[in-house]
């Protein structure tokens, strides 16, 4: 799935000079976490709840009120916005766009394209589109595989699948285990109750059957 398949196509801006109290009632009214901050055509900065909290007083603070609305007054957008933007592409990966997130530890990127910022994906985007991807949506069964890392063997547990009338919704693989030389192949399968049992047992007879779940939706 790409960037712009998933990301928040409604972008709402602010310039530098906005007062923060202005960009917090703007977050508040619309219900988002983040405002990209730009300047003239070009987005030159990032401003979240996150740094007007840090920004605002303590309930601490010795200040009254009034002094507390002075302050605050004379604090721009530019004063604590985020400076060193990460963006990305829509038309990269959703999940280069996770990794990204990770490994600077951000929770959403500005999406921008020839240089114009035409939108932004956020974790909760990512969640979304992870959940499509997964097949949850769909029901079924979940059945994860241990599996020497040798071409054939998925393809090998997709076949026993449809030869016992299991549909694949889903096909997903993780290298990142324990066992070196096995990956996990997670498939998603709608298959009959009276069937599942059957198969499980012809799968487990070449390959480690790790578990099967149901999910049921709250």
């Amino acid at each position: 799935m790409l960037v712009r398949d998933c990301m928040s196509k409604k972008i709402i801006t602010i310039n530098e000079d906005t007062p923060i109290m202005q960009a917090l009632r703007i977050m508040k009214d619309n219900n988002i976490r983040r405002l990209p901050v730009i300047k003239n055509v070009d987005i030159i900065g990032m401003i979240t709840d996150k740094d007007l909290k840090e920004a605002t007083p303590s309930k601490a603070t010795s200040l009254d009120v009034h002094e507390i609305y002075s302050l605050l007054s004379e604090i721009k957008v530019k004063d604590i916005m985020s400076k060193d933007l990460y963006t990305i592409g829509p038309d990269e990966s959703v999940e280069k766009a996770a990794m990204l997130m990770l490994k600077r530890k951000i929770s959403g990127l500005p999406v921008v394209e020839k240089g114009n910022l035409i939108g932004i994906i956020t974790q909760t985007d990512i969640f979304k589109a992870l959940v499509d991807i997964s097949g949850l949506t769909r029901g079924g069964v979940k059945i994860a595989v241990e599996l020497p890392d040798i071409p054939g063997t998925a393809q090998e547990v997709i076949n026993t699948i449809r030869t016992h009338s299991g549909r694949i919704v889903s096909i997903m693989t993780r290298y990142d285990v324990d066992k070196e030389g096995h990956r996990h192949l997670f498939v998603r399968t709608d298959i009959e109750e009276k069937k599942l049992n059957e198969l499980l047992e012809v799968i487990g007879r070449r390959f480690k059957v790790l578990y099967v779940i149901k999910d049921i939706m709250i």
